[in-house]
């Protein structure tokens, strides 16, 4: 009998703790192992803990807050001499914002980095094989990145405004948040830094290498804009207000540009954008190994 259980055991038999103590490797994760809640814990933990998202931030901060008060104090300073033409079309809110142009390149290469670094340590494994679903990999990345950039944008408009808004000393313009369209161009500052990073973010998801990636963020944000104005104005000005960095300027000013969409169409038209690069990535991210 004692020999005869012994064999039983074995052969998978035994006691019932015996058999729920034996793990099958082999099996798939039971579901509900895994979810959005648990992955986006993890994306956050991974975007804190790197010096990379510091130094990009600390980028941005700088280049937004800090540019927009050498434009707005440099326009101080030189008000007097500027031209009639210069005086009547000078845009208060959107020379505060200056430095947003600038800070859109630092958050985008965190867009990039988001995805990328991944890539190239090879850590992008692990990250698949916790979570066989990988377009929700993709999502967490892109919601955690999300809120990072939407604070950090908005804060950084807000103080530029302000701060720039300060400089503007004597007899030149101020602007007021009460001011038409100013409130918009503010916190559409902000919100442009957003989308332009989850367009940075969607387009390393595709490409999937670093330099590649930015590469590509950094032609479509400033490499394109000075083709287009080589092409004849009567064809040029049907495209550039198609392109990233014009919506941008459209979205920074309160006085209306020409040729250009209308701030939130512009901004809608940048979203889809973005959700296209996401949604491509996401579709390549399942077709492809890592």
């Amino acid at each position: 009998m004692t020999s005869a259980a012994g064999t039983a055991a074995r052969a998978g038999g035994g006691s019932p703790a015996d058999r729920s103590a034996r793990v099958d490797v082999g099996s798939p994760l039971p579901p509900g192992r895994y979810g959005l809640p648990g992955l986006l814990a993890s994306e956050w933990t991974k975007v804190r803990s790197v010096r990379s998202t510091i130094w990009t931030l600390a980028v941005t901060v700088v280049l937004g807050i800090g540019l927009g008060a050498i434009a707005t104090a440099t326009t101080a300073a030189r008000w007097s001499r500027m031209s009639l033409v210069s005086r009547l079309t000078f845009d208060p809110t959107r020379t505060s914002l200056t430095g947003l142009l600038f800070a859109q390149l630092a958050i985008g290469i965190l867009g990039v980095l988001v995805v990328s670094a991944e890539y190239g340590t090879g850590t992008i494994r692990a990250t698949f094989a916790a979570t066989p679903r990988r377009p929700l990999v993709v999502v967490a990345k892109a919601v955690v990145f999300g809120v990072v950039a939407l604070v950090v944008g908005e804060v950084v408009a807000f103080v530029a405004f302000f701060l720039g808004q300060s400089l503007l000393t004597g007899p030149v313009p101020h602007a007021a948040l009460g001011d038409p369209g100013t409130l918009r161009a503010v916190v559409g500052g902000g919100l442009y830094l957003l989308v332009l990073g989850l367009l940075a973010l969607g387009i390393a998801t595709i490409v999937r290498h670093t330099a590649g990636a930015i590469s590509a963020f950094v032609g479509v944000l400033l490499v394109l804009p000075i083709i287009v104005t080589a092409l004849p104005s009567s064809i040029g000005n049907s495209i550039g207000k198609f392109l990233p960095a014009n919506i941008g300027v459209v979205l920074l000013s309160v006085q209306p540009q020409a040729n250009s969409f209308s701030p939130w169409a512009g901004f809608f038209l940048l979203c889809g954008y973005a959700l296209a690069a996401l949604v491509v990535g996401g579709v390549l991210v399942v077709r492809r190994d890592a």
